[in-house]
């Protein structure tokens, strides 16, 4: 089980517990330390389009607006703290933790 995303996201954070709680074994890959590949990007894209993106991060708001028009998977390799985390790659893929991931996961 493999979770993306970066080790100082709260949500990050909350997955990796509850996983390891439920007797699961999640290897954290920090997408900042470990940028997604093209591969990775485009499977991500295809599962989840531009839910991918989070537009509510500080990241995004201080993106120029002409940077923001571009494509997921440009934003992606350019700032890939942009990515809503976490992505899990377990049971499936999910996206965020909430209770639908959460049940999907645990």
């Amino acid at each position: 089980m493999i979770v993306y995303g970066i080790k100082t996201c709260g949500t990050v954070q909350k997955a990796l517990a509850a996983l390891t709680a439920a007797g699961k074994a999640p290897v954290l890959r920090d997408i900042r330390k470990a940028p997604l590949t093209e591969a990775e990007i485009a499977e991500f894209i295809a599962a989840f389009g531009e839910k991918l993106i989070n537009r509510s991060s500080t990241t995004w708001r201080a993106l120029p607006e002409a940077e923001r028009a571009a494509p997921v998977a440009t934003l992606l390799q350019a700032h890939p703290t942009l990515m809503k985390r976490p992505v899990i790659r377990g049971n499936g893929l999910t996206l965020g933790w909430d209770a639908a991931a959460q049940m999907a996961q645990l």
